[in-house]
């Protein structure tokens, strides 16, 4: 129970570090900053539905950065 909490504490943080990170970074197309973010969220998703895997973390990651990739905000 206490990994779990460590687990959802250090993601959280993580979130919140990345997110002032990329509103830093200006120069970034709108497709990178899409990409970072998918990354991050399919990091931490990962992390939490494996019980903080290693595996699981950077195999979200990568899913959540391809998803990330393809997402185009201006497509109607």
């Amino acid at each position: 129970m206490h990994s779990f909490i460590g687990i959802r504490c250090l993601t959280a943080a993580a979130i919140v570090a990345f997110s002032l990170a990329t509103t830093a970074c200006g120069s970034l197309s709108s497709q990178d900053k899409n990409t970072a973010i998918g990354a991050v969220i399919g990091g931490a998703a990962g992390s939490i539905l494996t019980g903080g895997s290693t595996a699981g973390t950077v195999g979200g990651a990568a899913v959540g950065g391809v998803i990330g990739n393809k997402v185009d905000p201006n497509k109607k």
